[in-house]
């Protein structure tokens, strides 16, 4: 056969599976409460935090204005073999795509998505496979079930694409099924990731691997700090503060080009109340008043640096914002973490730290070329940005990329 014919064949059984059922069976519903806790549970065991249920019945009730949330369990008869965690959200171009004096009126540019994921998260936070399952058998049960949420979404309005975030491009783990339903890739900007050996006990740990020019950085840095009459020191009341972090995270996200969900005052809070001691708050403090803050998550054996905010006009006179950076660092250590995910963005400083790339893509699938505005904006990739090659470290136990 072919070159050509073998294509049109590929196309046409492609065509043809994409419209007959995937021979699984499904529970779909709006809230994780609704479904069968213990077939969630056990799916669930080793996931990320992000998939438990504490985690997404706080997250129902401190969801975004535009987000809500939908759940789903894959059976085999019924055995069960995925838990999906899914969000509709609805998105103007100017929420993923910073306005500029000649940009069109992109308030009136609308669209509503199906994500497979968290747009509260970064990582694979948006399905769980049974022990023993083989995700390529049943990514096809997961592109059923995202068609079948998005075809009841229509009664609340038409869902224009759906998004599979963030497979990590070096463990694609059987995600390539989904060409055959019309879905392509797309590379983000990647994760920005620290190894952390387990030689490293504390923060001076961590410094004292350092080469020379790096170390006196770090260490100058906190005595700038210092001399500005800024000191960083844990928070142990998130819930009292929430007004000032709220605050001072809106100072960076509005200044974000991609934000298409905006978090409540509340959220930080009620996760800090649901982690517990797997979660830290560190503020910078300048004459009593608080300047700065960012959080730090234990997800099993990793630690997240999860969200930050700090004042802009204070930070152009000190070092808030890299200072903040190390000090995730240092909570991530405490924590007895294994690796420090630092996530997409200002990927120049964290490279300094010691972070590595690595690479992401989410899965998309739309009909309409115009999307591209909302698709490439909501996920981050306009621009794509390159991390550059930084190796900080006196020996070569940081200098490998993580897996």
């Amino acid at each position: 056969m072919s070159p050509l014919l073998s294509k049109v064949r590929q196309a046409l059984d492609w065509h043809n599976e994409r419209h007959r059922p995937s021979g699984f069976d499904f529970a779909l519903a709006d809230s994780v409460d609704y479904l069968d806790g213990a077939a969630w549970d056990g799916l669930t065991e080793d996931a990320s935090f992000f998939l438990k249920r504490p985690y997404l019945r706080t997250l129902q009730k401190a969801a975004p204005a535009n987000l809500k949330l939908r759940c789903g369990l894959i059976f085999k008869g019924k055995q069960p073999l995925a838990a999906i965690a899914m969000q509709s959200v609805r998105v103007t171009a100017d929420r993923v795509v910073k306005p500029g004096p000649k940009s069109p009126p992109l308030k009136n540019l609308k669209a509503k998505a199906i994500v497979c994921g968290n747009l509260l998260s970064w990582g694979q936070h948006g399905v769980a496979f049974a022990k023993g399952a083989y995700p390529a058998e049943l990514w096809p049960g997961i592109a059923e079930a995202l068609y079948r949420v998005r075809r009841a979404e229509r009664l609340e309005g038409e869902s224009e694409f759906v998004m599979v975030k963030d497979i990590p491009a070096a463990d694609s783990n059987g995600i390539e099924a989904l060409k055959r339903f019309s879905y392509g890739p797309i590379e983000t900007d990647p994760d920005m990731v620290l190894d952390i050996p387990t030689s490293w006990k504390t923060f001076d740990d961590y410094l004292a691997s350092l080469h020379s020019k790096y170390r006196k950085n770090a260490i100058k840095l906190n005595r700038d700090l210092e001399a500005g009459g800024c000191r960083i020191e844990p928070l142990k009341d998130v819930g009292r503060e929430a007004a000032k972090i709220h605050s001072l995270y809106l100072q960076v996200h509005h200044g974000a080009a991609v934000r298409p969900v905006t978090i409540a005052p509340d959220y930080i809070p009620a996760i800090a109340e649901l982690a517990g001691k797997d979660f830290r708050c560190v503020v910078a403090r300048r004459g009593g008043e608080i300047v700065g803050f960012v959080t730090t998550l234990k997800d099993g054996d990793n630690a997240v640096g999860y969200y930050i905010g700090y004042d802009r006009k204070t930070n152009e006179d000190l070092p808030i914002y890299l200072a903040l950076l190390q000090a995730i660092i240092a909570d991530a250590i405490a924590l007895g973490c294994r690796r420090l995910s630092l996530g997409r963005t200002a990927l120049e400083p964290k490279a300094k730290l010691g972070a590595k790339p690595v690479p992401m893509r989410i899965w998309t699938r739309h009909s309409q070329p115009f999307l591209n505005i909302f698709v490439r904006g909501l996920l981050g990739v306009v621009p794509h940005h390159q991390a550059p090659e930084r190796n900080p470290f006196k020996d070569s136990e940081n200098k490998k990329p993580a897996a």
